[in-house]
């Protein structure tokens, strides 16, 4: 039975029935002491712990985390050990579980395990309530799992007999034929066609409309408490739901919601309400994959059952989220190992119970590959990896694939047609806006030609009504969503794109292979179709990035193939000839982690001149791929023009239409901007029109501190220019919302707290603009938050700070944060910190040294609640750690932007200093709204940069105080606040 702390785990060191199975061993551990509950029950020390993982095979959690901390790269001997979290995946698939032995515990309902002792004892209690949870699972599972266990135990699976046991308890038929253990498409449903939803009804909401649905999202929520806040921010946001009556010009809020004020269900109830009235349908987009699986959580106070949410709310995500079943297929073909097989049937158990088959951020337990030994192929070749398993390549094809009826990602995009409310991400609502824009073009164009008026369907925008949580970063998604960049890497995708895999055998087929027999009896066509194929191999090939950038003697590349793969040696060299200068001005030490950078203008004439050669070659690609689009858009259109051609079947046209998505994003978009940027550098002066819109600058890509690649960028110099033109303007409604929108004292006017938000989200490239509402959070910061700026420690000294994190993870005793601006410095302050914060019984996990990727570092992190964590920036927007799990968040220095090139642009032109300060104001409050998440909370802000100015910390919530002390003094007060008693 589930416990409710440590003092009540039952302790199982008898033997229990299962032990005849699995061994009578559990093991906890910390970098100071383990523990070994079971027979023969002791402490041990690591070096002896080391031992035994080479000698007796032991129960534990995260064998793979365990190993790097034992053992780092060193080589070491290894026994066949019994991973719960593999038990967990295969037991309980599709379902959440962080890869520790705290997360398996509490996921199998248990307290977090606070001691070693505790947490090997826990593991046999897991261990017996997932065999208890098999027993009891339905028919239907255990036949599935039935053919699961008799496959991995062929393979040597350690947890086989155990579950065979288990099974060999239950009532099987013994005549059933049992399902695939692998091939898993037949228990797969297929997805069903919806009809056009047509345009939705110009309908208004009253008071009492967004009232109801207000209250009765909050009784289905089971929360009694009514917030004014909560109230007033569901009345604002109902003003983008008005009908439109200017063109270009949505209903558009900026509104910020302080935390706790309940935003999620105050904007959800009003989309609700409207969706329904008007028959219409709502996104909501998010900037991190976390709070899209939160708002998803949050949508189940709409609806009365499951079965009504499900059928209203999908989240949709870019298809390179998605598991691909034929790359799944075509690794199993491959798969010969025992540790493949293995994986292989636990990653195919989640496939059969996914809730839609997103691998990347969904249901599926991304720490599972990890879990794979390091010398197995899977493991060394990276096969059985996510993102090995989606299509990031755009070689889908669609009807042609075996597996198209039940494919995740056709599932997704046709739900979300008749979908009440869609949960997307920034990055695909910029994606499907411009899909909008050109599906509308299009029909407008057909319609014209055949004399008809365009269909209802094409009338309105599918984003009508959009929602941007977390809106802040509304920015950033466009500037990348906007953006032009060819590098090595992006220019050998195009090439395996348009021709296939040339080298190791794995699947990619080129386009003659997806789409040849499309294009029967069109000589035209297929004529373009060699000349592209042709044309494409001037493209870097396999081994592109030592050529490129292994450097001679002369400062050029090894012997580069192409007219692309010499510009890119000839960028190079540039970066190398000026980025010395850059980095001399910069007060930012250099990070190993961060590659060189220079301005692309004026260029060297070396580059200028294999930009004129890269961008021929490009146009001699460029021109077959735009016939080739031609000719497939005059199939299409075939029928409708009454050509007397053949009639195209319906699987043919689905082909034809998915291809060329991809092939117009290539033909139309990427190579022009590729070609429009190459000619930009024979310009000896920039044109004055082109030089305000865009930035162009050359960069290398590091990995591991070694240069992998090279690349030439273009970005808006602002972004929200394209950004308005595309997504705001076509808009009938629209809301930004955040808890850190406005930018200045609380005190000020909102006409002047809201005007970098203004900039930052378009609303002033409208007519109209945009209004805007501030509504405070109703936490008492005063008593719930402290903040301190420490002034005796010294921010370039990598130990003082190493030391002073340390005393204040101590003194928060855990749920600690420690943020960086620096990788090297992060790493730098793990390994001094890591060992005297275990003798002390706390856990340190950090970004960029545990092989666990940010979001099963977040999820471990808060399951353990006297544990800490050290990350960068991608950890500061991705953590949401209510409770006291987090309670001290302290950050190494101001995180000023970082001046390269795109910032040098922009901070010219949005205002110098008063943007950097801008910038670093909302990261700070950003990073301190992660801090108090409910009203019980207490936190703690630390500034460990004594020369932070006050002004940075005007954004925070009115009430909290800037406090300037010692570390000695901020610990005394940091204990007094956190445990008064």
């Amino acid at each position: 039975m589930p416990v409710s702390d440590d003092v009540t785990l039952k302790t199982t060191d008898a033997p229990v029935w299962w032990h005849e199975f699995a061994p009578a061993q559990a093991l906890g551990y910390s970098p100071v002491r383990a523990c070994i509950a079971g027979a023969d029950a002791r402490d041990i020390s690591p070096n002896e712990l080391r031992e035994l993982w080479g000698r007796e095979p032991l129960i534990v959690a995260n064998a793979a985390l365990m190993r790097t901390r034992l053992f780092g790269n060193r080589s070491h001997r290894e026994a066949r050990h019994f991973d719960v979290l593999e038990l967990f995946a295969f037991v309980r698939p599709a379902q959440f579980c962080a890869p520790s032995v705290a997360g398996v515990a509490l996921a199998c309902g248990y307290a977090e395990p606070q001691t070693p002792e505790a947490q090997a004892r826990v593991l046999f209690d897991v261990v017996s309530s997932l065999c208890d949870s098999l027993k009891a699972a339905p028919l239907g599972f255990r036949l599935v799992a039935q053919s699961g266990v008799k496959l991995m135990e062929k393979q040597g699976w350690p947890w086989a007999r155990l579950l065979q046991a288990v099974l060999d308890q239950t009532q099987i038929p013994a005549d059933y034929i049992p399902p695939p253990a692998l091939d898993v498409w037949s228990l797969l449903e297929e997805w069903e066609d919806q009809p056009p939803e047509g345009q939705a009804r110009s309908v208004a909401l009253s008071d009492e409309e967004v009232s109801a649905a207000l209250d009765a999202g909050l009784a289905r929520a089971g929360l009694d408490e009514r917030r004014p806040e909560q109230r007033e921010f569901a009345m604002k946001a109902r003003d983008i739901f008005a009908p439109k009556f200017v063109k270009d010009q949505p209903n558009m809020l900026l509104a910020e919601a302080g935390t706790g004020v309940g935003k999620t269900l105050g904007y959800l109830a009003p989309a609700i309400a409207w969706a329904q009235k008007a028959q219409g349908q709502v996104w909501v987009s998010t900037y991190t994959k976390a709070l899209q699986k939160q708002i998803y959580n949050d949508t189940r106070a709409l609806f009365d059952t499951p079965e009504m949410r499900a059928e209203q709310v999908v989240v949709r995500k870019g298809r390179e989220n998605y598991l691909c079943l034929l790359n799944f297929q075509e690794r199993l073909n491959n798969a010969h190992s025992q540790p493949e097989i293995i994986m292989a049937v636990l990653m195919a158990r989640w496939v059969v119970y996914s809730r839609d088959g997103d691998i990347m951020s969904g249901d599926f337990p991304t720490w599972l590959p990890s879990l794979l030994p390091p010398g197995s192929p899977a493991h060394v070749f990276q096969t059985l990896t996510t993102s090995a398993l989606v299509d990031r390549r755009g070689e889908c094809t669609y009807a042609a694939c075996p597996h198209y009826r039940v494919c995740f990602i056709e599932k997704s995009v046709r739900k979300a047609k008749s979908a009440t409310l869609v949960i997307a991400n920034h990055a695909l609502v910029m994606a499907q806006a411009a899909y909008d824009l050109r599906d509308v073009a299009r029909a407008e164009m057909e319609a014209e030609l055949n004399g008809q008026d365009m269909a209802e369907e094409h009338a309105m925008p599918a984003l009508s009504r959009l929602i941007f949580d977390e809106g802040h970063h509304v920015f950033e998604a466009a500037d990348s969503a906007f953006a032009t960049r060819l590098s090595g890497l992006e220019a050998f995708e195009l090439r395996r794109w348009i021709r296939g895999n040339e080298g190791r055998s794995r699947r990619g087929r080129g386009l003659e292979a997806r789409l040849g027999d499309l294009l029967s009896g069109d000589d035209t066509a297929k004529a373009a179709m060699q000349d592209l194929i042709r044309a494409a191999a001037v493209l870097p090939s396999e081994g592109f990035s030592q050529r490129i950038t292994v450097r001679t003697q002369d400062g050029g590349g090894i012997d580069p193939a192409g007219p692309i793969e010499a510009l890119l040696v000839a960028v190079y060299g540039q970066i190398d000839i000026r980025q010395g200068e850059a980095r001399l001005r910069s007060r930012f030490s250099p990070d190993n982690e961060q590659g060189g950078e220079c301005e692309a203008h004026p260029c060297l004439d070396t580059v200028a001149e294999a930009a004129k050669t890269a961008a021929r070659a490009l146009a001699a690609i460029e021109a077959p791929l735009l016939a080739l689009v031609r000719a497939l858009e005059d199939r299409l259109g075939s029928n409708n023009l009454g050509s007397g051609k053949e009639e195209i079947e319906p699987a043919d046209r689905i082909r034809i239409e998915g291809a060329l998505r991809g092939l117009e994003r290539r033909a139309r978009m990427l190579l022009p901007a590729w070609r429009s940027l190459l000619q930009q550098l024979n310009i000896d002066d920039e044109p004055v029109a082109e030089a305000a819109r865009t930035v162009d600058w050359f960069s290398t890509e590091v990995i591991r501190g070694r240069v992998v690649d090279v690349c030439l960028n273009r970005h808006y110099v602002d972004p929200s220019l394209p950004l308005a033109e595309y997504v705001l303007k076509p808009a009938h409604g629209v809301l930004v919302a955040s808890a850190t929108l406005s930018d200045g004292p609380k005190e000020s006017s909102d006409a002047d707290v809201f005007a970098l938000a203004r900039q930052r989200t378009g609303a002033n490239h409208l007519v109209m603009g945009a209004k805007a509402a501030r509504i405070a959070s109703p936490f008492d910061y005063a008593s719930q938050a402290r903040l301190f700026v420490i002034t005796d420690v010294s921010r370039d000294d990598a130990r003082s700070i190493a030391a002073a994190m340390q005393a204040l993870f101590v003194a928060a005793k855990g749920g600690a944060l420690g943020l960086f601006t620096a990788i090297r410095r992060l790493r730098a302050v793990y390994d001094q910190i890591s060992k005297p914060l275990a003798e002390q019984g706390l856990s340190l996990y950090a970004q960029h040294v545990d092989p666990l990727d940010v979001s099963d570092l977040i999820s471990v992190f808060r399951a353990e609640h006297h544990s800490c964590l050290l990350g960068t920036d991608a950890i500061r927007d991705g953590v949401d750690v209510p409770g006291q799990a987090l309670r001290l968040i302290a950050f190494d220095r101001i995180p000023w932007p970082r001046p390269d090139t795109l910032h040098r642009a922009r901070r010219l032109h949005f205002g110098a200093k008063l943007y950097d300060d801008a910038l670093t104001r909302a990261k700070l409050a950003q990073a301190f709204g992660r801090l108090i998440r409910r009203k019980d909370d207490k936190g703690v802000f630390v500034m460990l940069d004594s020369a932070a100015p006050t002004r940075l910390f005007s954004g925070l919530p009115e009430g909290v105080l800037v406090q300037r002390c010692t570390l000695a003094e901020a610990i005394t007060a940091i204990q007094i606040f956190l445990y008064p008693d």
